[in-house]
This record gives structure tokens, C-alpha cells and sequence, in this order.
């Protein structure tokens, strides 16, 4: 199971994996780890990355870049409106109303959505994230920005999806330092004891975020975001000016001078600044002065820099992703995130047929976090989820979306049934209504006997009791004048006269009251969602796009093969392959020239098999030449070894013949056949000199290397298992001690006779049990 965490930033990426050592941040194809976030289309295929960079200059129209801002957000919305006038690429609005970027690929006009553009980025995330690992990658962690709302955050899921990727949880950016923060340190106060508080400042290419954790050991808790400022507008429009006027240095100032006024607003919060243990300050934006001094002024302390500043929320992210996994043992730490920006709901009353409302989640209220809220209806109705202040939000539409429960159908007794809806912030932030169930009321048969119905009355009072008690600690608190208290409110009276009439003495025939629960669809009407038929397109045409990355990228490798030889082979013919060559150097040459000059003329733009062919007639030419000075590299170094061996069998044989005592158990016959093969092998390497000698270098070789080697393997497996065998070894005579000829000596004989018989005194046992208490039976 893969464990990767992807930083995916406005301006450049980071990925992150876990492995047996930790967390390591890889590099990409370039040897670089920091992954622009650049995407270029042109008339084959796509670029991403670091090659759609170096194209933002000659197709500068079709490379987009910036486009992480333009995620959840109409086309009409005023924010992308304003942002078109400072954009290189065009934007276009997509069928269903989002904002879109349309570009020329394939030769063709085409509209991406920014999903299918984010897609494409992670895309190429996942693929140097699977180099680095060796194997497939599916399940990651995400960054998101901690001001990104549903709409943006529900599009960053789809983009992801549509990459082929499992994201296990959308990761606020400052949540993923906090956790690479505080998951190594050793020295966080116990759980019981005051938490150390640290700001954690994300000063990034074009967004800045402020956020306050509290730490305590294995525990993690976002207490609230200070503020969120976009900066893309304001450097953008100061970068055009570099372009706009003559003098580069005065643009320059002006851009120093808006970042060093940026002016750093906080909400109120109940934190001292002496309280604050620590400053953590990461991201690009981080290194300038000015910017740093502020903060520092701010805060009134000195910032710290324990952090990469560039990697750091990459880490994070795979931390989590290690944390989420089974495949790693990962200490301990809980993580409680906060709501940015209060949700609330809306619904249509059925008391007083007006429009009620309730904010279910307020701002910074703990995240994940479900609630369950109680209604009491008789047919269908909807919930609208909305941002509950829409100037806190870097968004036109405070809308979430809208949440239908279905088939609600009243009580057999014509009441209205109670239905309760279970709404959830989850684990990447986003609003959902997870659930909702109708509590139906079933009456059983009439009882006939009055004592035995006294028991079961007073158990249906405790059980209603109990979940009365249940759904009251589950449902929202109970405000004045909501009209979802009010809602509450008459059920809770309602309840209160039920009592009163059990307070009255039991009747001898009354009907037992039993519940049972019925769950109940839910149709979602999401703000900006992309349909589940657009999405499985997306899919289907990212799919289709990275097959024609890859035959593009077998077709452009098979072109620079040729390329690559015709400059290798053209250097060599006038360097150390000029003696190889025979007297149609003239014409080889000539034609490496014509291949040459094919390439940049009509062989530019050809089939892969084209390019193939035409390696192949060049190698026709250009192999035997290759081979004649091999051949003459590897042809002495073999004949040396041959010679070597020839010569060690040589010194035996001598040897053995002059009757040298440590050759003299050899076999006469073996030995004859090792004087037989080392003379063979003799003859044929001088014979083989003896014509290649007379061959000159640009004539083929009589006798190659791989058939010396050969022959000196042949030699080696006939002589030297012969001329290697051991002198079978001579055992002294055995001596006869003392003892077997006298019989005991000095009085021993008590004492080994002891030892001999078992039977007298039982000394072996004895001594054997003493010693079994030392074995370690463990």
C-alpha cells in the first residue's frame, strides 16, 4: 500500500512518501524536487511540469499556470472576472456554468475544466511518486488551502479522482506543518496539563494563512485561523509591470513596497501573546525581509524556522497518510481540525409556513463533527446549507447546496412523524446531510389482563425516557426564538403531557406503544458538483490523454535515437573509429549527412516506425565498424587469459613429470590428457594470431573475442579439476596410552569406576538433575 502525501501549491508542487527510514521528499524526473505547477497542451500531446515551463515563453497561449484559485467557481463569478484581464491563457465557461480554460491540443479548440486541469497535475505527481517507490500509487493525502470552502474543496476531490488517486483526506495546509511539527517532539506537556500553543504562518505564492494549535503529547488541536489573505491579484497586476515599463528596477520596488505593507488583521481570541510558546513561519513568500520583520513585530518575538520551509506541509501530508494506513506503525497523534466559516441551515417551517434557519456549525467549531437534528413532518422537505457570514468568504456564493429527504409520510394516526437528520463536516472539510431516519410509531395488540400491563408501561417510559434524553444530547443546543427549538420545544411539552397521563392510574386495557426506526433517501443538490456522467468522461478522457502522452513519447524517443546516432557514429568516423573503417567511409558518411538533414526537413514529424527503419538501415553501415573496434579492444585481454591459463598447465605438467612431490598422486593418464589439451589449445591460439596478425584493422576479425573466451573455458573445465586434486591425507598410527595398558594409575580406579558404572552411588543422575535447573528452558 503506497503511502504519499502531495503538497500542490499555487505556483509549484512537493510529494512526499513514507518509507521504512521516514518521510522523504522525492525528486521528479529532473532530479529536482519542487514540481512547477505548469501545464502546456500542444498539437501531440501534453507537457506538465518542468517541460511545460520552458514553454511559457514560445506557447506561452496554451500553458496555464495559476489555475489552483479557479477551483468551485462560476465562470461569471466576479473574482475570475476581475482575474481574466492578467492571464496569459484565455478562460472560457464550461455547460454547466464553472469556469473552464480553453487552449489548442491536438491540433483543436478544446474547453478543460479546472478539475481536468488539476488532474492533469496530479497526474504527473502520481507518476514521480510511483518512480520513486517502484510501484503503483492509489491512496494520498491532499493540500488544501484552510480558506478553501465546499465548492472548492468538493473540486479538488474530483480532480483526483478523475487522476486515478484515493484521497484519503483533504489536509488544511498549516494542519499539515502543525502535525510534522509536533509528531517528533518528545517533550509536549501531558494531556492533563496546559497545552503549549504555536502559530503556524504560511506566507505562499498567493495565498497567506494564520493558524493557532495547541499541543499536548499524541494530541493535536486547530483552535481557530486568524486571517486569510489573497495576494494573487495584487502581484500579479505589479509582475505586469515589468513587462509594461522600461525601468525593471523601479517595477521592482513597487512590488517590495505592496508586500511590505500587507497588514496582518486578527480576530478576536482569548490568547496572550505571552502564551504563545512558538512562531513557525514556512512557505516561498517566507525568505522576504519585509514580510518576516512584521510578523515578527507582530507577535513580538522572534520567528522560528525549525521547518523546511518549502517541504514541510508535503511531510505533513504523508505523515497523515501514514497515520491513515495499515501497512506503517506510526506513533499516536490525534488531529482536530475547525470549521473556517460558520455553516448554517435553512428549511421551510411547517408551523407557521415561513422560512427558519439555525447555524449548526459556528466558526472554529471542532471538525469532524456530526450533530443530529430532530423535525417533525408529515410529507417531503428540503434543507439549504449555507455560509452563515458571506463577508468572510473569499466567495461570490455563500450557497453549499440543497438536501431533499424523501418519502416522509405521516403517522398512521395522522400526526406528523418525527425524522431525524444527521448533518456532518467530515475529514476533508466538506458539509454533507450523511443521514436521516423517520421514527415510526407501531402499536401492538390491547393487553387483557391490567397487572400484567403495569411492567411493560413502566419500561416504555424509561425506554422513551432514555431516547428522549439521547436525541436531545445528539441534537443541536436549544437556543431562544429558533424556530428549530420552537420545533423541539413542542415535542418536549408534547412529552411532558404523555408524562402526566402516566402519572394516572394504569387502565386495565391499554395498547403498548413501540418505535422503529426507517432510514430514508437523500437527494443532494450540490453548489458547482460535477455531475457523476461528467465526471466518468473526465475520466475516460484523461485516460485517452495519457495513452497519447505515451505514444508521443515512444515516437519522439525513437526520433532521438536516430538523431543521437548519426551524431555519435559522424564524431567516431573521425576519431578512434577511423582505423575501423573500410574505403566506404565517403559513402557512409554522406549518408549519416542525408539522415541528418531528413530529420529537420520532411522526417520531422514521422510515424514511430518510420524513425525505427531508419535506425535500422544506419546500424547496417554503422554496426561492423562498431564491431572490428570492439573486437580489437576485447581480442588482447582474452588471448591473455588464454595464454595465462596455457601457461599455469604448463608449470604443472613440468612438474609433474620431474616427479615433484606435490604432484606425484596425480593420474598418469589424467595427466597425459591435460599435456594433450593444453598442447591443443597452444596450437590454436598461435595458428589464430599468426592470421589475425596478417589482417589489417578495417578488415573483419578471424577469430573474435567471445571465441577465445570460450576456448579458455574449454580448458579451464577439462585440466583444472585434475591438476587441482588434493593428496588423500594419512592418518598417524593411534598410541596407546597408558592407561589401557596398565590398567588404573595413582589410585584413580574408585574414582573412574565411579564414573564408568552408574549403578554405584548413582553419581551420573545426581549430577545430571543439578544441572537441569540451569537450562534456559525460555
Amino acid at each position: 500500500m503506497s503511502v504519499v502525501g502531495f503538497d500542490v501549491g499555487f505556483q509549484s508542487c512537493y510529494v512526499a512518501v513514507a518509507r521504512a527510514g521516514g518521510i522523504e521528499t522525492v525528486a521528479n524526473e529532473y532530479s529536482d524536487r519542487c514540481t512547477p505547477s505548469f501545464v502546456s497542451f500542444g498539437p501531440r500531446n501534453r507537457s506538465i511540469g518542468a517541460a511545460a515551463k520552458s514553454q511559457v515563453v514560445t506557447n506561452c497561449k496554451n500553458t496555464v499556470q495559476g489555475f489552483k484559485r479557479f477551483h468551485g467557481r462560476a465562470f461569471s463569478d466576479p473574482y475570475v472576472q476581475a482575474a481574466k484581464s492578467s492571464l496569459v491563457f484565455d478562460l472560457a465557461q464550461m455547460p454547466t456554468g464553472t469556469t473552464g480554460i480553453k487552449v489548442m491540443y491536438m491540433e483543436e479548440e478544446k474547453v478543460f475544466s479546472i478539475e481536468q486541469v488539476t488532474a492533469m497535475l496530479l497526474t504527473k505527481l502520481k507518476e514521480t511518486a510511483e518512480a520513486a517507490l517502484k510501484k503503483p500509487v492509489a491512496d494520498c493525502v491532499i493540500s488544501v488551502p484552510s480558506f478553501f470552502t465546499d465548492a472548492e474543496r468538493r473540486s479538488v476531490m474530483d480532480a483526483a479522482q478523475i487522476a486515478g488517486l484515493n484521497c484519503l483526506r483533504l489536509m488544511n495546509d498549516t494542519t499539515a506543518v502543525a502535525l510534522a511539527y509536533g509528531i517528533y517532539k518528545q517533550d509536549l506537556p501531558a494531556p492533563e496539563e496546559k497545552p503549549r500553543t504555536v502559530v503556524f504562518v504560511d506566507v505562499g505564492h498567493a495565498g497567506y494563512q494564520v493558524s493557532v494549535c495547541a499541543f499536548n503529547k499524541g494530541k493535536l488541536k486547530v483552535r481557530l485561523f486568524l486571517h486569510i489573505l489573497s495576494m494573487v491579484l495584487v502581484l500579479n497586476r505589479h509582475s505586469m509591470l515589468i513587462f509594461k515599463l522600461i525601468k525593471i528596477t523601479k517595477a521592482l520596488n513597487k512590488i517590495t513596497k505592496n508586500c511590505a505593507n500587507i497588514k496582518i488583521k486578527t480576530v478576536s481570541i482569548k490568547i496572550k501573546k505571552e502564551d504563545i510558546y512558538a512562531v513557525e513561519i514556512m512557505g516561498g513568500a517566507s525568505r522576504t525581509p519585509a514580510i518576516k520583520d512584521r510578523i515578527s513585530k507582530f507577535f513580538g518575538k522572534e520567528l522560528s524556522t525549525t521547518l523546511n520551509a518549502d517541504e514541510a506541509v508535503a511531510r505533513g501530508c504523508a505523515l497523515q497518510c501514514a497515520i491513515l494506513s495499515p501497512a506503517f506503525k506510526v506513533r499516536e497523534f490525534s488531529i482536530t481540525e475547525v470549521v473556517p466559516y460558520p455553516i448554517a441551515l435553512k428549511w421551510t417551517s411547517a408551523a407557521d409556513e415561513g422560512v427558519s434557519d439555525c447555524e449548526v456549525f459556528p466558526k472554529n467549531h471542532a471538525a469532524p463533527f456530526s450533530k443530529v437534528l430532530t423535525f417533525y413532518r408529515r410529507e417531503p422537505f428540503s434543507l439549504e446549507a449555507y455560509y452563515n457570514n458571506p463577508k468572510e468568504l473569499p466567495y461570490s456564493d455563500p450557497t453549499i447546496g440543497q438536501f431533499t429527504i424523501q418519502k416522509v409520510v405521516p403517522q398512521p394516526s395522522g400526526e406528523s412523524s418525527k425524522v431525524k437528520v444527521k448533518v456532518r463536516v467530515n475529514v476533508h472539510g466538506v458539509f454533507s446531510v450523511s443521514s436521516a431516519s423517520l421514527v415510526e410509531v407501531v402499536k401492538s395488540a390491547e393487553g387483557e389482563e391490567p397487572m400484567e400491563m403495569d411492567t411493560p408501561v413502566k419500561e416504555d417510559e424509561v425506554k422513551s425516557s432514555l431516547l428522549m434524553a439521547f436525541l436531545m444530547v445528539l441534537s443541536y443546543p436549544i437556543t431562544s426564538g429558533d424556530p428549530l427549538g420552537t420545533e423541539q420545544l413542542t415535542s418536549t411539552e408534547d412529552n411532558k403531557q404523555e408524562e402526566k397521563k402516566n402519572e394516572q392510574p394504569p387502565q386495565a386495557k391499554k395498547a403498548k406503544v413501540k418505535t422503529k426506526t426507517v432510514d430514508l433517501p437523500i437527494e443532494n443538490s450540490l453548489n458547482w458538483q460535477l455531475a457523476g456522467e461528467a465526471l466518468n468522461l473526465f475520466v475516460e478522457n484523461e485516460g485517452k490523454m495519457i495513452m497519447q502522452d505515451k505514444l508521443e513519447k515512444e515516437r519522439n524517443d525513437a526520433k532521438n535515437y536516430v538523431e543521437e546516432y548519426v551524431y555519435e557514429m559522424r564524431d567516431k568516423l573521425h576519431g578512434v573509429l577511423e582505423n575501423f573503417v573500410s574505403e566506404d567511409r565517403d559513402s557512409f558518411s554522406l549518408k549519416l549527412e542525408d539522415t541528418e538533414n531528413w530529420l529537420y526537413e520532411e522526417g520531422e514529424d514521422q510515424q514511430k516506425q518510420v524513425y525505427i527503419d531508419k535506425l535500422v538501415e544506419l546500424k547496417k553501415l554503422g554496426e561492423p565498424i562498431q564491431n572490428r573496434y570492439t573486437e580489437a579492444e576485447e581480442r588482447p585481454k582474452a588471448l591473455d587469459e588464454l595464454g595465462r591459463q596455457i601457461q599455469q598447465y604448463t608449470k604443472v605438467v613440468e612438474a609433474y613429470k620431474a616427479k615433484d612431490e606435490l604432484y606425484d598422486h596425480l593420474d598418469e593418464l589424467e595427466m597425459m590428457k591435460v599435456d594433450k589439451q593444453m598442447n591443443e589449445a597452444m596450437t590454436w591460439m598461435n595458428n589464430k594470431m599468426n592470421l589475425q596478425s596478417k589482417q589489417s584493422l578495417s578488415q573483419d576479425p578471424v577469430v573474435k573475442a567471445q571465441e577465445i573466451q570460450a576456448k579458455t573455458k574449454e580448458l579451464y573445465s577439462a585440466c583444472n579439476h585434475i591438476v587441482t586434486k588434493p593428496k588423500p591425507k594419512v592418518e598417524p598410527p593411534k598410541e596407546e596410552t597408558a592407561a589401557e595398558q596398565n590398567g588404573p594409575v595413582n589410585g584413580q580406579e574408585g574414582s573412574e569406576a565411579q564414573t564408568g558404572n552408574p549403578e554405584k552411588g548413582q553419581a551420573a543422575p545426581e549430577t545430571t538433575e543439578a544441572k537441569l535447573p540451569e537450562m534456559d528452558i525460555n
